[in-house]
């Protein structure tokens, strides 16, 4: 199957992707979201470095897929009543390895 290259922007930055041909408005519609998803974690005003608003916008995403609630745009996830105590401190500590990582990331540029 052959690929085409498509221009797409994602929260006011231009890429160009790989797409097989066919697959363009499957490929727009996943744009569509992730330009959502990272736009309204940036308009809550608390984030402000591009990769952390992908990082946590994948995330949300990734559990909307699975069906768990969001991740709040900070450091923790919010208490869910629907997920086990056990998970939501699994997903707290992800969170904090995730800023962790991203933090020392920003310091080697």
């Amino acid at each position: 199957m052959s690929n085409k290259q498509i221009d797409v922007q994602i929260m006011g930055q231009s890429y160009i992707l790989g797409c097989p041909v066919g697959g363009e408005e499957s490929l727009l519609t996943a744009v569509r979201k992730v330009d959502e998803a990272m736009c309204k974690i940036r308009d809550a005003g608390k984030i402000k470095a591009r990769d952390r608003i992908a990082v946590l916008a994948a995330l949300n995403l990734a559990f909307e897929q699975v069906g768990t609630p969001s991740v709040a745009a900070s450091s923790s996830a919010p208490s869910s009543p629907d997920l086990p105590a056990d998970s939501q401190e699994r997903l707290n500590q992800l969170l904090k390895r995730l800023d962790q990582v991203i933090e020392k990331d920003g310091q080697l540029l």
